[in-house]
């Protein structure tokens, strides 16, 4: 599905359309099904009227700074996927580090999937179902229509269905805690 992305900017006191587009996407092809795409960014103090500058597309980095935010749409594919045959880790290792600079740092090596990221999340379930895994082997079933509002959790997405879920993820950039 070909969804619109349309930007619309209040300039001279009247709302308007300043862009009009599809949405992005990042199909991996090492993983077919999953294609977590950045679809906007803003910087910690964003101006208004907008400035025409997208610091998403600007960043080399998928995660927002500290009060700046990411706009993302996942669509996970089955974990199966990742279970077949033809499936090879390294590969996929090396896509996530290609597409998802700033993001894939935050991955755990010894335990596959789990990410901590200092980042508040709200997490919306579009489409699908999908299992939220927490601390201690905690799962969190989730549907369409579920929110989840995370605050720099340890966690991992699970797809233990049969279909393709897709969620909406607001990140909100913040300051880690002191050590």
């Amino acid at each position: 599905m070909n969804s619109k992305l349309i930007i619309v900017d209040n300039r001279g006191g009247k709302s308007q359309v300043v862009s009009e587009g599809q949405q992005p996407s990042n199909a991996f092809s090492s993983v077919p099904g999953f294609d977590p795409a950045v679809i906007w960014g803003t910087a910690a103090a964003p101006p208004l009227p907008w400035d025409r500058i997208d610091v998403a597309a600007a960043s080399s980095s998928v995660m927002p700074d500290a009060g700046g935010t990411r706009l993302w749409k996942v669509t996970f594919p089955p974990d199966s996927v990742m279970a077949s045959p033809g499936f090879d880790p390294a590969q996929a290792g090396a896509e996530y580090s290609q597409r998802l600079p700033g993001l894939i740092e935050h991955f755990e090596a010894d335990s596959p999937g789990m990410h901590t990221t200092p980042t508040i999340d709200y997490d919306i379930v579009l489409e699908g179902e999908i299992t939220l895994e927490l601390d201690d082997g905690k799962m969190v079933e989730l549907k369409q229509g579920d929110i989840v509002v995370q605050f720099g959790t340890r966690h991992a997405w699970r797809n233990r269905g049969e279909k393709p879920a897709t969620l909406i993820f607001v990140l909100v950039g913040a300051s880690p805690p002191a050590s």
